[in-house]
């Protein structure tokens, strides 16, 4: 027997913590656990209403759900306490990390001791009404027999409100698609194409994966460092200079959105470590001249990942020509990097330490991994 869809309409609120990433942290699990997001209105700051606290970020969502009204309630609380609200037996308002609540559930009237629908408050808090009017402008109280906009107009609250740039999605892959070219980079065996291709496949991105495996320079590099530094570098040069360009240049209509497993100013980094001298002064101006005009990352993801498993990494995969890698070249390129982000701070860039997570094994990690960049977009672009 198929069940009855209803669109309901949830106010969310957050004035601890991360603010925006718990507002979007809820959406998530509402679209998880509850019905289709439909409706996400723009993201408000607004003062605390009938205690004093920090500024409350507001929002309103709808969503589509088979769930009759308690069920829907059940899992909100779940929610909400999932997401670390910690509900007292103290009289009055809290501040809370999170806080979603029921205004309307379809043109239903509950009034019990568990759920009262409408919200018996909602026309007198305007930092509901506001953004509950984005979403539902002309959507009649069933008991006022009034709209969004008209019970704003009519709102006494007269509590500072203001529209912030923030934005919240309906689903990651969305989320994603904000940052519209999203980079990830570390050392060797960091498991940087690893985690590209992963992101590719879960949320419909186009994949830019660095070819390395033909350069005919890099078995002689691990062997003779001193003599095939320089043909190296500049071979890897040419050819992310022309590989990025190409792909990065290259949209698809069927992609949110693009990951690569490496940014071309990597080139400028492991140069620096090979060359000698008067051989990267030459570089520099060639790399120079080349990355001026290449595409940069929205996003640029380092994953750190400390000496002793990138070793153990590397031997795992078994190359060659990588196996006599030793730590101290290891640490040269993970300082290179990290002297790279200091060096930049204008560019969107960002550290995970991966050293304790295995996000190929462990999908907890690999959601931990998707939270950090999830939150840095969201705070950032």
């Amino acid at each position: 027997m198929k069940k009855n869809v209803t669109t309901a309409y949830l106010s969310i609120g957050s004035n601890l913590g991360d603010k925006i990433v718990n507002l979007q942290d809820a959406i998530f699990l509402l679209k998880e656990k509850a019905g289709e997001i439909v409706g996400i209105s723009k993201v408000y700051k607004c003062q605390s209403w009938g205690f004093e606290s920090a500024d409350f970020l507001n929002a309103c969502v709808s969503i589509k759900t088979t769930k009759d009204a308690f069920e829907l309630l059940d899992i909100i609380l779940k929610i909400e306490n999932d997401l670390g609200r910690q509900r007292t037996d103290e009289a009055g308002y809290q501040a809370r990390t999170i806080d979603i609540d029921i205004i309307y559930y379809g043109k239903e009237v509950i009034n019990t001791d568990k759920l009262v629908v409408p919200h018996p408050n909602l026309q007198f808090r305007s930092f509901v009404l506001r953004p509950l009017a984005d979403i539902g402008p002309q959507f009649y109280h069933p008991i006022l027999n009034k709209d969004s906009r008209n019970l704003f107009q009519e709102c006494k609250d007269k509590g500072a409100i203001e529209r912030t740039e923030r934005r919240l999605y309906p689903n990651r892959e969305s989320l994603l698609a904000k940052a519209q070219f999203l980079a990830i980079e570390g050392n060797i065996g960091a498991g940087k194409t690893t985690l590209a291709n992963k992101i590719s496949e879960d949320y419909n991105a186009k994949l830019i994966v660095e070819r390395f495996a033909d350069n005919p320079f890099l078995p002689k590099f691990y062997e003779d460092q001193t003599r095939y530094a320089f043909p190296l570098e500049m071979s890897f040069l040419a050819d992310r200079y022309q590989q990025y360009s190409d792909d990065t240049s290259q949209l698809d209509l069927f992609r949110s959105f693009m990951v690569s497993d490496y940014d071309i100013f990597k080139s400028l980094i492991f140069a620096k470590v090979t060359l000698h001298q008067d051989e990267f002064k030459l570089y520099r101006k060639l790399f120079d001249l080349m990355y001026k005009d290449v595409k940069k990352p929205d996003v640029f993801v380092y994953l750190y990942q400390n000496t002793e498993r990138l070793i153990a990494n590397i031997k795992k995969r078994g190359r060659e020509y990588e196996q006599d890698i030793q730590t101290d070249y290891l640490e040269k390129i993970n300082k290179g990097y990290l002297d790279f982000i200091k060096s930049y701070p204008q560019q969107n860039t960002f550290i995970i330490d991966v050293s304790d997570l295995d996000f190929v094994a462990n999908d907890a990690d690999y959601e931990h991994i998707l939270h950090e960049i999830q939150g840095y977009i969201l705070r950032n672009l």
